[in-house]
């Protein structure tokens, strides 16, 4: 039939296929005794241990990757070092907490100094022995005794020099042989909005001290009002850069610098308001420099003097502009004198309480600080000046040479 043998009877010389079952189950034991006996003895003789092992498996799989990945090494030093760093590294030395300590008296009349306020201060200047610290006045104010705490924490006695009330600056010196750096100055007419700029100081007390915050210069020629007494009537305007670098109490006197590490602001205040954030305030130093170089010379400002009580005319009501003080309706606003000091320039110029000055040598007085603005910042002591006034609804001039208080 063929290839077909369902018809013939078997060959009795073919071999038998054996069975699979024991050959497999012998295997399986030798590999358990490998397993158990063999292998922890090997590895025991090569001081092998299984945290090793697992180490090299982890060691193979990320060469194997890095082959896959072409031979990438993942192994990376970064330099956190920024032009930010070095700057900040460079001039925070030269910025100092400042300590009012004032003194109190208890029970038995003995002094005690107490700590009244903090707030920062910058080293401008060493001059031999002799270092200068400018800060702000409302931070030295009432004042028995002042301390400088240095970038290390070292606290040395400070003299005051001199402050201002109407720049907010104060000058401080202490021991030359305490001070590593003093700040390099820049100028503040060369700044422009948007360029970054840096606040070091020491907000909310010296807990924080060396404090760094970093912004943007936000406005160059801001004017602020100023209210000295606290009468709700501002006093003064300053002239002041404006930043979002944050400022807090305790910054004030601390450095605003620009990407040169230049002082380019002192840093004075900040908005207290809930609904704002984000400004702050600095004296420029191009305004600073001038009282700062008299102070340490005078240990005071001096600025020509009228030798009137004055108020602005805003504050009286329109009518009495008419029925009282006797103004025409051409009149938009001025000063009005309230009281003459005897034998002051103002009283020997012939003028009288309730004249009412519109104008100093042609330019137009609208209120009391257009009146300050143009004799603290224009005017010189000695100069002569010609005030356009009113009297009884007439206008008059009058020439007087303007003192020193």
């Amino acid at each position: 039939m063929g290839y077909y043998d369902q018809n013939y009877p078997p060959n009795p010389h073919r071999k038998k296929k054996r069975g699979w079952l024991v050959p497999g189950l012998l295997g399986i034991i030798i590999g358990i005794l490998l397993v158990t006996l063999v292998v922890p003895a090997f590895l025991e003789s090569g001081n092998f241990t299984q945290d090793d092992t697992e180490e090299q498996i982890a060691d193979n799989e990320q060469e194997n990757t890095g082959e896959e990945k072409g031979n990438i090494n993942t192994s990376v030093n970064v330099d956190v070092s920024t032009q930010i760093t070095e700057i900040v590294e460079e001039v925070s030395p030269s910025v100092v907490g400042v300590i009012n300590i004032q003194q109190r008296m208890d029970f038995w009349q003995q002094g005690e100094g107490t700590q009244a306020g903090e707030g920062s201060g910058v080293i401008y200047k060493a001059d031999g022995d002799t270092a200068y610290v400018v800060t702000n006045q409302h931070v030295i104010e009432g004042a028995d005794e002042v301390e400088v705490v240095l970038y290390d924490e070292t606290h040395v006695e400070a003299e005051l020099i001199g402050g201002d009330l109407f720049s907010d600056l104060a000058v401080l010196t202490i021991d030359a042989n305490h001070v590593e750096h003093v700040i390099d100055i820049g100028s503040s007419a060369d700044i422009k909005v948007g360029e970054p700029a840096i606040a070091i100081g020491n907000p909310l007390g010296l807990m924080f001290s060396g404090s760094v915050t970093q912004g943007i210069i936000s406005g160059t020629e801001r004017t602020i009002p100023q209210d000295f007494n606290q009468d709700g009537r501002a006093d003064w305007q300053a002239e002041v850069i404006q930043t979002d670098a944050a400022i807090n109490p305790g910054n004030s006197g601390g450095a605003l610098i620009n990407m040169y590490g230049q002082l380019i602001g002192i840093n004075s205040m900040k908005i207290n308001q809930a609904a704002v954030e984000g400004i702050g305030f600095a004296i420029p130093v191009d305004t600073a420099i001038p009282i700062m170089e008299e102070l340490e010379e005078t240990g005071e400002v001096t600025r020509p003097y009228l030798g009137v009580e004055i108020y602005s005319l805003d504050e009286v009501p329109h009518t009495e502009w008419r029925s009282t003080l006797n103004l025409p309706e051409e009149v938009e606003g001025g000063v009005y004198i309230w009281s003459v000091e005897r034998l002051s320039p103002a009283d020997q110029a012939g003028l009288e309480r309730l004249d009412v000055i519109t104008q100093m040598d042609g330019e137009p007085i609208h209120n009391m600080i257009d009146l300050r603005q143009i004799l603290y910042q224009e005017k010189e002591i000695g100069e002569e000046v010609t005030i356009t006034f009113y009297r009884d609804g007439e206008q008059q001039e009058t020439t007087l040479e303007l003192g020193t208080q």
